[in-house]
């Protein structure tokens, strides 16, 4: 399907990997130019991959705590690519601790994760959103979590980071709806990433020996058990649903969630 975006310049926060990586090859099969911004040290690497195949593109080593590096990385993307028109915002981390009940964490424990999810998201939209709102134009989509919704007790504070995004995204597309820019949140439920299996890692510490299992193991039983469709979400599928929101096609969608999660969450 040509989603109306081709020759745009989408840039992908946390795209050397995971969905963001998904999300990025996403657009470039759009036939948009693609900026990657990771704090990986392969992210220029993964650049260049999405170089081989004919893509206009770039990668930045970016902290996205960073106010200053994030101005310089926008400045080098529309310098060498041209005007940003989309903005995925995929980075995130958790605590790499399993936080159930919430007292096997410390408040301090929260610090960082707040900083990256919430403060990250903060910063990005800071650096971005002046550009789009000049040009009356532009999308932004937040990767968020079914944890934003539900309350997930395995991390308490990437839960409540994501509920952040989520809030915070509403208050953005109504900044930015005079302006005709468009913000959005897709929310992934059980998807096969690093972050995902840290999760696992971190159950799988506290866990007796006798009832550790396998990452996919754990993860197939769960899927089962609070996902009606019963199996992984990919990385693609969260990046589609990205992209459709993006494009023309969704132009009057803007300030809404929407679960990529296998029916995970539903509200009735």
């Amino acid at each position: 399907m040509d989603l109306g975006i081709k020759g745009n310049v989408a840039v992908v926060t946390g795209g050397a990997s995971g969905i963001g990586w998904a999300c990025a090859k996403a657009f470039m099969q759009e036939g948009c130019a693609v900026a990657l911004w990771d704090l990986a040290s392969n992210t220029e690497e993964q650049a260049q991959h999405l170089a081989n195949q004919g893509v206009v593109t770039m990668g930045r080593c970016v902290d996205i705590c960073d106010g200053n590096a994030l101005r310089a990385a926008l400045e080098k993307t529309e310098s060498a690519l041209g005007a940003v028109s989309h903005l995925v915002h995929a980075a995130a981390i958790g605590s790499g601790k399993f936080g159930f009940p919430f007292t096997n964490l410390q408040p301090t424990d929260w610090l960082k994760v707040l900083e990256v999810n919430v403060m990250g998201m903060v910063n990005v939209s800071h650096i971005v959103a002046p550009g789009m709102r000049a040009r009356q134009n532009g999308s932004m989509v937040f990767i968020g979590s079914v944890a934003g919704q539900i309350g997930s007790q395995t991390d308490p504070p990437y839960s409540a980071s994501k509920a952040a995004n989520i809030n915070f995204a509403q208050c953005l597309a109504k900044d930015l709806a005079p302006h005709k820019v468009r913000v959005n949140v897709v929310n992934p439920g059980m998807v096969q990433t690093a972050l995902n299996r840290g999760v696992w890692e971190a159950w799988y510490r506290q866990q007796a020996v006798e009832a550790r299992r396998s990452y996919d193991d754990w993860g197939k039983e769960k899927a089962k058990t609070v996902a009606p469709l019963g199996v992984w979400q990919q990385p693609e599928d969260i990046a589609d649903m990205v992209v459709f929101l993006s494009s023309p096609k969704a132009r009057q969608v803007t300030g809404q969630t929407v679960n990529v999660d296998g029916g995970q969450v539903m509200h009735w």
